[in-house]
């Protein structure tokens, strides 16, 4: 990641971590049943694990106004499919994704200390934004 930004390297590293949870979730039996949207590539087809499979996961940076955490990256969860997707299945999936961030962003971004809370309707990746060590 030489040659890139303290803010690039940052995204680099939270953008990998979306694209493990991502590969991951595409592996689980429950989304197999969910019928890929008709013009979207099969999981793992691409370079871009948000371009292709059911999936699409990533967050997008907030300074925060109005929010009770402040400046963080509020999360995107997309399924690719031209079918209603049940309200239940969309909650236990985003539950998924919270728990999966919670386990690995220690370890993307050790000594952070960032966490991942419901901010409204919305989860948020907040805390230690700073970009030291990168």
């Amino acid at each position: 990641m030489s040659g890139l930004s303290k803010v690039e390297r940052w995204d680099a590293r939270l953008k990998s971590v979306f694209d493990e949870i991502d590969r991951e979730l595409e592996a689980v039996d429950g989304l197999r049943h969910v019928p890929l949207h008709p013009v979207r590539p099969p999981a793992g087809s691409t370079s871009n694990p948000e371009d292709d499979g059911v999936l699409e996961l990533g967050a997008n940076y907030t300074v925060g106004i109005g929010s009770k955490y402040g400046p963080g990256y509020v999360l995107r969860i997309r399924v690719a499919t031209l079918e209603e997707v049940d309200p239940e299945g969309y909650k236990l999936l985003e539950k998924t994704v919270v728990e999966k961030l919670r386990q690995k962003l220690p370890a993307a971004f050790p000594g952070a200390n960032l966490s991942v809370d419901r901010d409204g309707a919305v989860y948020k990746i907040h805390g230690d934004l700073s970009l030291d060590g990168m």
